[in-house]
């Protein structure tokens, strides 16, 4: 995509988020708080992380998605029951795109499906790959049913601004240090990193369907062995630069860490998802941001991250499709 097509592209979604500021009152004023958000940085283990003070996604990390408690509430993201204020993009695939009005990022996007249809990745990543080259200089991610997504009943990707997780910086350091470099060719690149505090695969591509088959060889076979699950457990980022895309791929053990489930002063109200996995952890109390520690950081990733010995079953299933596909 030439620097004019990526111009107009930003300047399409970033005219909708300023006309949304300007006519929604909630949207503005969501916003205009981020000016106010609180932020600390910590290094953990070598690695950066930042936790952000932010009331508003009190929705997202308190939500109840257990089965009685979604069909006991309207789905926010289906058209006829979103606040009259709120405008959309077609993005193609039959999904849209619309202002998050409780943002993370200082431009922030849901993604929804246009029909009321169940969270699932597998039969959506060519979609989830053609909106992150549709929006250069931004980040696609998506939650899992059980991996932090606060409406497991309807398909949706977010996006945001690019360079705000930590993830994105570190990666170039990252594969120089990778402990399992997969075999690399020029269309297709995996790592597999076991040492950067959570499991994570990523991938290098400018194929788009090597990429979605790479991915979807790491889903079944993560599926395999979650087979009580809906869908296996994953988080995944996206970002496209100059044709090649950029994916990483965390695959997960555990919705909720046990601090989530305690009381009082042990409670950390902590619901990992994608931005937590990239390195920005959400704390939507003021008690959870002034007592959140590296040391329980890293303990959250050690209950919530894959295994060390299914993650390598993982890396193997990743090479051998490698060897047998290039």
């Amino acid at each position: 995509m030439d620097d004019t097509k990526i111009g107009m592209a930003q300047d399409r979604f970033k005219i909708l988020l300023l006309a949304q500021n300007q006519t929604w009152q909630l949207s503005d004023a969501n916003y205009r708080s981020l000016d106010q958000v609180e932020e600390k940085e910590m290094t953990i283990e070598g690695w950066k992380f930042r936790v952000q003070f932010n009331p508003e996604r009190i929705r997202s990390s308190a939500a109840k998605v257990d089965s009685s408690s979604i069909a006991a509430r309207k789905c926010f993201l289906c058209i006829e029951n979103r606040p009259i204020e709120q405008r959309e993009l077609p993005m193609g695939h039959d999904f849209l795109l619309l202002v998050n009005p409780y943002p993370i990022f200082r431009t922030h996007f849901t993604l929804p499906y246009f029909h009321h249809t169940d969270q699932r990745i597998a039969s959506n990543l060519e979609a989830m790959l053609d909106f992150a080259r549709q929006m250069p200089g931004y980040t696609l991610f998506y939650n899992g049913p059980e991996c932090g997504a606060s409406a497991p009943d309807h398909l949706h990707f977010q996006a945001g601004e690019s360079g705000f997780m930590p993830v994105e910086e570190e990666f170039e350091t990252l594969k120089l240090q990778a402990e399992s470099l997969l075999h690399q060719s020029e269309r297709l690149k995996i790592w597999a990193f076991s040492h950067y505090l959570r499991k994570m695969i990523s991938i290098e591509t400018s194929d788009l369907s090597l990429g979605i088959s790479a991915l979807e060889n790491a889903i079944n076979c993560l599926g395999e062995l979650q087979p009580g699950k809906v869908e296996p457990m994953i988080n995944l980022l996206c970002y496209c630069k100059d044709e090649k895309w950029t994916l990483h791929f965390f695959p997960r053990k555990l919705h909720r860490p046990s601090q989530y489930f305690e009381k009082g002063d042990k409670q950390l109200l902590i619901s990992p998802a994608a931005v937590d996995f990239g390195g920005v952890f959400i704390t939507p109390r003021l008690e959870d941001f002034e007592k959140i520690t590296g040391t329980a950081i890293l303990n959250i990733f050690n209950q919530v991250s894959l295994d060390e010995a299914v993650f390598q079953y993982l890396r193997q299933s990743l090479s051998k499709f490698q060897n047998e596909t290039l």
